[in-house]
């Protein structure tokens, strides 16, 4: 039976097309995005029509469309670079679950802002975004594998600044989208959680395995102890009874019962 791979070379091929594979859907979404402004810049038309309209039937729309409008192209610029990186990351090291993640935080930010947030129309896909981080972020926490930990780490000193962005009454911030798409993020992490990918396991494996082998004391030292102290007992009554036997055949008087030697007078 061959090896499924035969050398360096075909690794780094399954690598590649993984990076490839992972590099795809960001780039299309940012893609659409700028294709989306250009037309909006373009037609002219009020970006707040597609956005989402708090607890408002013509405001449900935006669930969808919402993270796809931007108010200028500093809003959309602002929001290009971050979405793309945090897309591609999720994708290229959470691949069993990263979709699933994606569209989770997308439908469930857009619905609780349609629900919870002020009577104001919502835009951008700043949710998104902060729903990604949470879900890096928390992904440490939950599987508590190595690479989600260092990946967590990363993401957080990447962009801890971003959480200011949650804080209320912040003008011109849609300040509920970034805090419900950061509690979307918490969730799809807790979810998914144990769905771990081959390398996490691998690498819980050896955490647990490390564990064991670094015990303060031998994890079988009680029963190892039970053992022992089982076999001096047996052994203590062996002897007696052999003391007895020695004892009875040469015919001590000590060694009978405890009023008289019925062998001997006195």
């Amino acid at each position: 039976m061959n090896p499924m791979i035969d050398s360096e070379s075909d690794s780094w091929q399954i690598t590649r097309q993984h990076l490839l594979e992972s590099l795809r859907f960001p780039f299309l979404a940012v893609t659409l995005l700028w294709l989306i402004h250009f037309w909006q810049v373009a037609n002219e038309f009020d970006p707040g029509a597609y956005g989402i309209m708090s607890r408002r039937a013509w405001g449900l729309r935006g669930i969808v469309t919402a993270p796809l409008i931007h108010g200028s192209w500093k809003h959309l610029i602002s929001n290009t670079l971050p979405l793309f990186v945090l897309t591609f990351i999720t994708l290229y090291f959470y691949r069993k679950v990263a979709m699933r993640a994606f569209w989770l935080i997308y439908f469930l930010t857009g619905a609780a802002v349609w629900l919870f947030a002020r009577p104001v129309s919502h835009i951008g896909a700043s949710g998104v975004i902060y729903g990604l981080v949470s879900f890096m972020f928390w992904n440490g926490i939950f599987r508590r594998s190595l690479r989600s930990i260092m990946l967590a780490a990363i993401v957080m000193l990447l962009y801890s600044g971003m959480f200011l962005g949650v804080l209320p009454d912040q003008e011109g911030i849609s300040w509920e989208s970034h805090l419900i798409g950061s509690l979307a993020g918490i969730f799809a992490a807790f979810l998914f959680k144990g769905e771990l990918e081959d390398e996490e396991s691998k690498d819980v494996g050896h955490h647990f395995e490390d564990e064991e082998k670094t015990h303060f004391l031998p994890a079988d030292i009680f029963e190892n102890t039970k053992t022992q102290r089982l076999a001096m007992e047996a052994q203590r009554a062996a002897e007696a009874e052999e003391e007895i036997r020695r004892r009875a055949q040469n015919n001590d008087p000590f060694g009978g019962p405890p009023f008289w030697n019925q062998s001997q007078t006195w």
